[in-house]
């Protein structure tokens, strides 16, 4: 199940983590936000875009959070009177295709001292159809450049994304190479 209406239910604070372009676009309303780290689970251009940075015909690439590793990124924490509205408007925005999964995981507060709380995380559905897999830096370059969705350039995502993980103070080897590429910086290759 893709949606898990059960969510709804809670009247409590809820916590968003973001890993992609909810860093730095997150679109809702909300009263925290904390550097933060997912174990389990890791960013990955594993998504093929068919609506917000890509079509069908030319298919975009966009991050997924996988299974295994971990990732670092933003926490927001969201009022419980506030819950609603932001589950809607996610689901709007990140469940077009139902491409991911909601879930709740633990994630760790970066901070002294760290504390773990309970976060919703969109995590990639690998039975989907869009979902691409590992793919070489050559592919990702290749998706990347071609994509433009409703959203925009497939290009500016990654550019963007990478500006915000550097404002973290995170770097995230895979996805810096791919934006320096796409910059016309070369680099030496990260084996793919």
């Amino acid at each position: 199940m893709a949606m898990n209406p059960d969510f709804d239910q809670i009247p409590e604070d809820l916590w968003v983590f973001a890993y992609g372009s909810l860093m730095w676009r997150p679109g809702f309303a909300f009263v925290e936000r904390l550097p933060a780290r997912v174990v389990g689970a890791h960013r990955a251009l594993c998504v093929y875009s068919f609506i917000h940075r890509g079509t069908p015909e030319r298919p975009g690439l966009v991050l997924g959070l996988d299974r295994g590793g971990t990732c670092r990124g933003i926490a927001y924490r969201v009022s419980a009177r506030e819950r609603a509205a932001t589950l809607a408007y996610l689901r709007a925005r990140e469940q077009v295709t139902k491409v991911y999964r909601e879930s709740l995981r633990s994630i760790w507060l970066m901070g002294e001292p760290e504390r773990r709380v309970e976060a919703l995380c969109y995590m990639v559905d690998r039975s989907h159809l869009q979902y691409a897999g590992r793919l070489s830096l050559a592919e990702q370059l290749h998706l990347v450049r071609q994509g433009h969705g409703h959203a925009g350039p497939n290009r500016d995502y990654v550019v963007s994304t990478v500006k915000e993980l550097e404002a973290l103070g995170f770097r995230d080897a895979h996805l810096h190479l791919l934006a320096e590429r796409l910059k016309g910086v070369h680099a030496t290759p990260l084996g793919g």
